[in-house]
């Protein structure tokens, strides 16, 4: 086990103001693996005046300069791209393979493709009479999950900093170590001291400090909608701005027309990715009557071949949580095709990989997030029932269509009230806007979009 010291604040790794630690632990065999510093609202003070300090600095930092920073950066996280694999695996329990082409890799073409947004966006545009000046919001408290550590860092830190923002960052207390190497690479891609600062700590604590800290001046969130609100409402006291990206329940919605068996499979696969721990996972799939049957079949047989490739829940809390939502299925009186609340596994955090059948819209599994390996199938009758079905949520943050006809899917979609929809298996673009409609969410991250979010506009009359 390693006890990890400090802050990275002000370009410099510093003594924490208090005495008490977190201990990181290892999913897979439930072991602690290292500490990291409790951070206390004297050390979030710390890390704001210090971004407060270089803020004029690096906002008047030519765009190009910014953009040069960054691309370092990107080729930094490249070089050091196997360590990222093997600290997520062991912090968040992820499969090796999937930590090196997601958690590793996605944040790695994130950053690169700001520092080319940097280079290339119109910090000022002419219209009319006037000069429109697109400047940098100020600082930026970040404070993100455990799901995704270093992918959601890099989703806020990197359009932050190329925007002329400086950011204070509070990572999930899960899942602290890929952030401390994160704050090693921007050491190491010389971006200047104060511009990027890292307090880990509790979300109670160092988390709502940051939140209410009157030098801060947006606060970027990722996580459950119940602490958006109360991040929400912690800043609309200020007057503050906030970016939320918050929870899900996307539906998969399958039409009479499309390639039922590929559907299913790319639909199970998307569930199970990360344990299930992803907000924009497709955990409801609608399938329309004639075609229930065979799907409910091919479900639970892909399923069934997940049982040895997922990696474990991020702790024992959230295990117990998602074994919940499974046994008040079953109470509810869905029907259980695949997995269930226990597990094979003697050592870890882990839930089987589990598929519902007969799942109506009223039912909690599917309404509420579950966050965990669990999939609900439900019956649509039409198309209008389909649209009912999927819009019927407080969420809106992803989905998908299937159809044989790529118009027909794009139809339907436009229909669907969430923020990203996948036609038909699309691939992820990350260029692309991601965020939710309804309770899941205020704001978008991710490309050109993302960028804006980290900027304000003054307007110049000749």
């Amino acid at each position: 086990m390693k006890a990890y010291d400090g802050m990275y604040i002000d370009g410099a790794w510093r003594p924490a103001a208090g005495p008490d630690v977190i201990e990181v632990v290892n999913p897979a065999d439930e072991q602690v693996i290292a500490t990291v510093p409790a951070g206390t609202v004297e050390d979030v003070d710390a890390a704001v005046r210090a971004a407060r300090a270089a803020l004029p600095a690096w906002a008047a930092t030519p765009p190009a300069e910014r953009a040069a920073r960054l691309a370092t950066l990107r080729d930094v996280l490249t070089a050091r791209r196997d360590e990222i694999a093997e600290t997520v695996t062991a912090e968040l329990g992820a499969p090796l393979k999937l930590s090196q082409t997601v958690h590793a890799g996605v944040p790695i073409a994130v950053a690169g493709s700001y520092a080319e947004l940097a280079a290339a966006y119109a910090f000022e545009e002419r219209t009319g009479n006037s000069t429109v000046l697109h400047e940098p919001v100020g600082v930026v408290g970040a404070i993100t999950p455990w799901n995704y550590p270093l992918h959601q860092i890099v989703a806020k830190a990197a359009p932050a900093l190329a925007a002329g923002c400086t950011v204070v960052v509070k990572p999930a207390e899960d899942t602290p170590l890929v952030a401390r190497l994160f704050a090693e690479a921007v050491h190491e891609a010389g971006i200047p001291a104060g511009v990027f600062n890292l307090v880990t700590g509790l979300g109670p604590v160092a988390g709502q400090a940051l939140a209410e800290h009157p030098g801060v001046d947006l606060v970027s969130f990722t996580g459950s909608t119940a602490v958006g609100r109360r991040i929400g409402a912690l800043a609309s006291g200020m007057v503050k701005r906030v970016a939320l990206e918050l929870g899900g329940k996307s539906a998969n919605v399958i039409l009479p027309s499309a390639d039922l068996a590929r559907a299913v499979n790319v639909g199970v696969a998307n569930v199970m990715s990360n344990s299930g721990q992803t907000c924009s996972a497709w955990t409801r799939m609608l399938v329309h009557r004639d075609r229930y049957d065979e799907a409910v079949e091919l479900a639970a047989a892909a399923a069934a071949k997940y049982g040895d490739r997922i990696g474990p829940l991020v702790n024992a809390r959230q295990r117990e949580r998602v074994r919940g939502y499974i046994e008040k299925g079953v109470a509810e009186g869905a029907r259980l095709v695949a997995g269930g609340p226990d597990s094979p596994h003697a050592r870890g955090y882990h839930v089987s990989p589990t598929v519902f059948a007969d799942v109506t819209p009223e039912m909690t599994i599917a309404q509420e997030e579950i966050f965990g390996p669990v999939l609900s199938i439900l019956r649509y009758e039409d198309e209008d029932d389909a649209l009912r079905i999927a819009n019927g949520t407080v969420y809106g943050l992803a989905g998908a269509v299937w159809a044989g006809d790529e118009a027909e899917a794009v139809a339907f979609a436009r229909r669907m009230e969430t923020g990203q929809v996948d036609i038909n298996g699309g691939r992820f673009n990350p260029l692309a806007p991601f965020g939710g409609y309804k309770q899941s969410g205020v704001g978008r991250e991710l490309g050109v979009h993302g960028l804006t979010e980290y900027l304000q506009t003054k307007s110049l009359q000749f």
